[in-house]
């Protein structure tokens, strides 16, 4: 199991490969579709991102949180699927500089793309392991857009230790676990019918 600590080093996550398990410490971000489609549309009118996005993981995400005295307190945040984010990332990554997504279900061309050009990973949270999620973030460093945006789809900062395992899915090699198994249902599939 590799530790991916931030601010990421772009020079180790292109060393990353297809099958490899991480885990995160550091600082990750949340974003969805309305996310990238707002700080996307504030860079274009030349407003800044409130944080460093290429300096953290984004992570496809619409957590469950808590309002506490003490600040907010993340209740489950497993992961979206992250196909919903494929017309975004490309133009994420060449915008901000983000190198890491993290989500569920994989991306499709377009992003493995992306990924090869400016030297990213897609890695894969289990599916219905929200509150194990939670259980890693040891703070709530800040929200943005949380009157715009609403709860599930704000951007959210969480500190996390040892986030995780992901498992590396698509890397900037061109690989893709997603388009391999694809083609060996299709290529399943096919021999199935041909034997009817």
């Amino acid at each position: 199991m590799k530790l991916i600590k931030t601010p990421l080093d772009p020079e180790e996550i292109k060393k990353l490969r297809v099958n490899d398990e991480i885990e995160i410490t550091g600082k990750i971000y949340t974003a969805r579709d309305a996310a990238h489609k707002m700080l996307l549309e504030l860079r274009e009118k030349g407003e800044k991102s409130p944080l460093p996005l290429g300096d953290y993981p984004c992570f496809h995400c619409g957590p469950v949180m808590k309002k506490e005295k003490e600040g907010w307190k993340v209740v489950s945040a497993g992961p979206t699927t992250s196909a919903r984010m494929e017309i975004f990332e490309d133009e994420f990554m060449k915008v901000f500089g983000t190198k890491v997504f993290v989500g569920k279900g994989g991306m499709g061309e377009k992003t493995l793309n992306a990924l090869k050009e400016y030297g990213g990973i897609y890695a894969q949270y289990t599916g219905g392991a929200g509150s194990l999620m939670a259980d890693s973030v040891k703070r709530v460093e800040n929200v943005f857009y949380l009157d715009e945006l609403g709860i599930p789809e704000a951007v959210w900062l969480f500190e996390v230790e040892r986030f995780g395992p992901l498992v590396v899915t698509m890397d900037s090699h061109g690989f893709s676990l997603h388009k391999e198994v694809a083609k060996k249902v299709a290529e399943n599939l096919k021999r199935i019918k041909s034997n009817l």
